[in-house]
């Protein structure tokens, strides 16, 4: 068996479920062993070699755990005296003290420590090189286990190891006769390549030795000589091995050869022992838009007749679901049948993580998922719940082994479940290394797209989500398709097929088109049929994903509809993960490309269609009329507050969101709230969170909808802002910001809103009055969460200037107080948010003329100039912009009072600023150089007369001029331009004294 791959994380310290009288007493056991082996000698005597094989025995009888009161500076020390009790020649010893290295580092998981590691990897790489070869398969397992997340410590002995002629080498190589010798020889080199945090990594040639290893293996057919099961170990052992390379090494792929080797590879053992599928690879992919080959051999007949050959059952099941099918619009039927049938399968076994080449799921995020027979560990595989002729997951009732071939055929199809883990845990490490303009070269190898008639499906990810009976396989498969969706946007952006395609050739942007749709077709699919709780929030997420980067503007109607319909009654899923992800799918969908008419009508829906009170992992299977029905208890609908219009509901979704996040939580789906805190009597966090920022999209995306529900929100949020949770409080407060953009919105001059559908004056007034009576002001002034502090001044900056002008006058200034005092703050966010929040305020129409307020922002913002954050000097630069917009304003008004009472000094100031502010970063530029023009068009006669201003004036017009010829940013040289007309526009500035500066 594997050396370490027990070890595959450091000891947590936790000891497992024991009596605790126990602990000290194992200990003691360990150092009673101990004491005795450390006072033996070497003896080349008969009775000292029965003596140690004894000591040995016991030692390694001995039932040991975490936690059991072992240092592992004592487990190393023994292990060094162990070896300098055994001398080489002694091929029985050599072998059992190699067996005892090996129980005890992984039984203990103890990672050696450098000063023990020196003598003991001399001694087995010695005890290789002397020993008889049937001693090699222990001494390789007491090697793995010593370099184990070691790798840099064995940079000594690393030419010995992995040089042209080294040990590991010669005995991985595909002439090793030995094939448990090879592979155990393929993991030790899997074990030097993993990596630890913070410490030197493995040398750049020995890296790329180790990936031509480990590529080469998984090249290579298997052996004549070699069993299944010792196969699919070494194959788990060269994909960890590459795996760590790329996570832990940071190699790079930059050759195209050997990047499409990898991938080749993967591909092909993405599907190592799938039932009723078996493909031929090319030993390279290369970059390309058409699908690539990928050639599979003809199923025997007799799997087809063992498949055809079912109970009847199974059809009666088809029957049962076809109504329910039929109703949510899917067109393949004869594929889908059988994933639907799958839906009331349940897995029977999970997984062993911590036996020996087992992969951990945390690289892939998925956490102790359940799986059936083929995902069973090891010795303890249970019966095969499906059978090997098809692809469909069926029960183990239907199998048609006896017991003994049943466990064998369940041990088989769990390694080969591991080994296609394995593969999709690697080829996410190796998404992640590459970059994501060469990784849609390849996108056509695994993607589906839409088979021509009469041609298969290709294989693809979407073969292993649909297919694939292990529901851990499955979830790797979809966050491996998640990475590759993940930030395509711009690459499916070319995507087109609104207009029916008759070329005679097929653009690229209608296949990318294509491809989008199979994707829906396929996902859609593998939602109905998913029977694992954690693998159907994968496919959710995976939807989420798509929605997301899909351009569906570009693209024909009903995609969102149908995924729209399907994810609905997964709202009311008992598994709150799954409910979770489903606001999280409706979130993408209200946010993609909005407003779109689609989803406008899609939000239009009666608050009751498909929705349901579902307390079983698979809702769809219910009734086609389910949801008319009306439930045991009131529902979350009926439970809700009455609509602001009435019986007539303007959209569901906004109410069902209000509900989540202000009503009790029901009982039928409280059954896995894990998320939730002890006593709660509201829907878990999680949900309320996700709750609250399907609510801030739709403020966002649909405010014409959202904003029938405006007084109704501003209790949601006032109830959200006053709770303990700060994360409750941080999402209320950006939804509050949200509310508040869409009403400005409304009332820019160039919205196309009808002044008789916009929210009136008066009831904006109300709303923030709401707001600034409740417990924003509490939120503005918690300094313990500077987040939400920063939150809630995006929040207050938001207010309507039309409405600012009608709130109370101890509410105004209460807004600007907290304003002008939270611009001291240390906290770089909630400066900036400040900073920003008062070149806002410095525009509103009451207040730009307010010359005191003005004088005040124009201090607190030069303050801010200075600050070392790049943020908060880029916010304050916007705003010291603005503030001189609102300075030009005043000088158009009749009244010149503003001009005469505004500080000559302090214009004095801003000049200055502005200047080293023109000087900075490009962020920061952009705005310094309009101040500067503004500033400059702003002087009156009576400043320019004084001496102290010529000066800083000529200074500011070469800042300008400067800009202007410098090699920044486009926008900073036009702004600088632009504010250099502005110069013009002051008939007071003796312009002929600088037109040296400025025309030449």
């Amino acid at each position: 068996m594997a050396a370490v791959q027990v070890a595959d994380s450091l000891p947590s310290g936790q000891p497992r479920e024991a009596p605790r009288e126990a602990i000290p007493e194992r200990g003691n056991a360990f150092r009673r062993l101990s004491a005795r082996l450390c006072a033996l000698r070497p003896d080349e005597s008969s009775s000292a070699r029965t003596e140690i094989h004894l000591l040995f025995d016991q030692l390694i009888s001995e039932n040991y755990s975490e936690g059991s009161g072992v240092a592992p500076e004592d487990v190393s020390a023994l292990l060094v005296q162990a070896c300098r009790l055994v001398p080489l020649n002694q091929n029985h010893l050599v072998s059992k003290v190699s067996q005892l290295i090996h129980h005890l580092l992984n039984r203990l998981q103890v990672i050696v420590d450098e000063q023990h590691l020196d003598f003991l990897l001399a001694y087995t790489i010695s005890a290789i090189h002397q020993c008889s070869s049937w001693t090699h398969m222990e001494i390789l397992q007491a090697l793995a286990a010593l370099v184990y997340c070691n790798g840099s410590k064995c940079q000594k002995y690393l030419p010995e190891l992995l040089g042209k002629t080294g040990l590991l080498m010669k005995l991985s190589d595909l002439a090793q006769s030995d094939p448990e010798v090879r592979r155990v020889a393929v993991h030790c080199m899997a074990n030097l390549c993993l990596s630890v945090p913070g410490q030197p990594y493995l040398e750049e040639p020995y890296q790329n030795i180790c990936f031509q290893a480990f590529l080469t293996i998984l090249q290579s057919p298997k052996s004549s000589d070699m069993d299944d099961i010792t196969f699919c170990m070494l194959l788990q052992n060269a994909l960890k091995g590459i795996q760590s390379l790329l996570n832990g090494g940071r190699m790079k792929l930059t050759q195209t050869d050997e990047l499409g080797a990898l991938l080749a590879v993967l591909k092909k053992f993405m599907f190592h022992g799938l039932p009723g599928l078996n493909i031929e690879m090319p030993t390279v992919l290369y970059p390309t838009p058409l699908p690539q080959y990928d050639g599979r051999t003809p199923i025997k007949p007799q799997q087809s007749e063992s498949s055809a050959s079912r109970p009847t059952l199974n059809k009666k099941k088809k029957s049962k679901v076809k109504p329910k099918k039929i109703q949510q619009g899917e067109e393949e039927e004869k594929e889908s049948s059988g994933e639907i049938e799958a839906a009331s399968v349940t897995g029977t076994g999970r997984v062993n993580l911590h036996e020996g080449n087992t992969w951990s799921p945390s690289s892939l995020g998925v956490q102790s998922l359940p799986l059936d027979g083929s995902g069973a560990a090891g010795k303890d595989g249970v019966s095969s719940p499906f059978s090997s002729s098809s692809w469909k997951r069926v029960s183990s009732s239907e199998s048609d082994y006896s017991d003994a071939e049943g466990g064998m055929q369940s041990k088989m199809r769990s390694y080969q479940a591991k080994v296609r883990q394995g593969a999709l845990v690697c080829f996410l490490s190796t998404i992640k290394s590459i970059e994501k303009k060469v990784l849609y070269g390849y996108w056509s190898a695994f993607i589906p797209d839409t088979p021509e008639l009469g041609s298969p499906q290709s294989v693809s990810l979407m073969t292993l989500t649909l297919k694939d009976p292990s529901p851990k396989t499955r979830a790797c498969a979809l966050q491996v398709l998640s990475a590759i969706l993940e930030g395509s946007k711009q690459f499916l952006s070319v995507a087109e097929d609104t207009s029916d395609h008759r070329r005679a050739f097929t653009p690229f942007s209608v296949m990318i088109a294509s491809s989008i749709r199979e994707l829906h077709r396929c996902l859609l699919l593998a939602l109905v049929a998913e029977s694992s709780s954690q693998t159907l929030t994968q496919i959710i997420k995976c939807l989420a994903n798509l929605v997301s980067n899909a351009p569906y503007n570009r693209l024909k109607l009903s995609l969102l509809t149908k995924v729209w319909n399907q994810i609905k009654p997964y709202i009311r899923h008992k598994d709150v993960n799954v409910r979770v992800s489903s606001l999280t799918l409706l979130g993408a969908i209200v946010s993609t490309h909005a407003p779109l008419p689609e989803v406008q009508l899609l939000l239009q829906q009666p608050c009751s269609s498909g929705l349901g009170n579902s307390n079983s992992a698979t809702p769809h299977l219910s009734p086609p009329d389910w949801w008319k029905k009306a439930p045991a208890g009131p529902s979350l609908e009926e439970r809700s507050v009455s609509s602001p219009e009435g019986s007539s509901e303007p959209c569901w979704l906004i109410r069902l969101c209000i509900s989540i996040v202000v009503l009790p939580k029901e009982d039928s789906c409280s059954g896995s709230d894990a998320g939730s805190a002890a006593g709660s009597a509201y829907e878990p966090s999680p949900m309320r969170l996700e709750a609250l920022q399907v609510l801030a999209l739709l403020a966002r995306g649909y405010f014409s909808m959202t904003q029938a529900y405006l007084m109704e929100l501003g209790e949601v949020i006032c109830k959200c802002m006053g709770e303990a949770d700060p994360s409750i409080q941080l999402h209320g407060a950006k939804l509050l910001e949200e509310l508040g953009t869409g009403l400005i919105q409304q009332y820019k001059p160039d919205s196309t809103v009808a002044a008789d559908q916009r929210v009136p004056v008066f009831l904006v007034v109300m709303f923030w009055t709401m707001m600034l009576n409740g417990p924003l002001p509490r939120a503005l002034q918690n300094s313990e969460h500077p987040t939400l502090q920063a939150s809630a001044c995006d929040a207050l900056s938001s207010i309507l200037p039309e409405a600012f002008s009608s709130l109370p006058n101890d509410r105004q200034i209460l807004c600007i107080t907290v304003l002008l005092g939270l611009n001291d703050s240390k906290n770089r966010l909630v400066k900036a948010a400040t900073s920003r929040a008062l070149g806002v305020y410095v525009l509103f129409p009451c207040l730009r003329q307010d010359v005191i307020f003005v004088a005040d922002t124009a201090n607190a913002i030069l303050m801010s100039l200075e600050d070392k954050s790049l943020n908060v000097r880029a916010k304050a630069a916007w705003s010291l912009g603005n503030l001189t917009d609102t300075l030009i304003v005043n000088m158009e008004t009749p009244d010149p009072s503003f001009q005469e009472e505004f500080s000559g000094l302090l214009l004095l100031k801003m000049l200055r600023s502005a200047i080293e502010a023109s000087k900075d970063k490009d962020k920061v530029k952009s705005n310094a150089v309009r101040a500067l023009g503004n500033l400059l068009h702003f002087l009156q006669p009576s400043h320019i007369e004084k001496p102290t201003f010529a000066e800083i004036i000529e200074e500011s017009i070469q800042a300008l001029i400067s800009t202007v010829l410098t090699e920044a940013a486009m926008k900073v040289r036009w702004n600088a331009c632009y504010a250099m007309g502005n110069v013009f526009t002051n008939p007071a500035l003796p312009l002929v004294v600088y037109n040296k500066h400025i025309l030449f």
